[in-house]
């Protein structure tokens, strides 16, 4: 059974920082790919950030890029969201997804997820 389970979230003041952790079992962890990605009250779900555990390769949504470190430990099937600066609009639940790296778009849309954890609550305050 596959199940992805974040955590980490918090409440943190602007400009502070948190890591997201995502633990992932029940398939090929390094076959995948890993995304975050977010969802604040009343807001589509967005994209955050994707690893391709088959290369390495990353990717960021514009709002973050500089700011948010994302990261593979291959060993102990966990995925990392590292979160700097952060700003009271990164508040949100924040969501870890798997996804089959062939085929997956250039932009990673949420869509082409199949498997998803529960979410964490990420609350920056100003």
């Amino acid at each position: 059974e596959v199940q992805l389970v974040e955590s980490g979230g918090g409440l943190v003041q602007a400009g502070g920082s948190l890591r997201l952790s995502c633990a992932a079992s029940g398939f090929t962890f390094d076959d995948y790919a890993i995304g975050w990605f977010r969802q604040a009250p009343g807001k589509e779900r967005e994209g955050v950030s994707c690893i391709n555990n088959r290369d390495g390769s990353t990717y960021y949504a514009g709002s973050v890029k500089g700011r948010f470190t994302i990261s593979s430990d291959n060993a102990k099937n966990l995925v990392y969201l590292r979160m700097n600066s952060l700003k009271p609009e990164d508040t949100a639940v924040y969501y870890c997804a798997a996804a089959d790296p062939m085929g997956l778009s250039s932009n990673w849309p949420a869509r082409e997820f199949d498997n998803w954890g529960q979410g964490t609550q990420v609350t920056v305050s100003s």
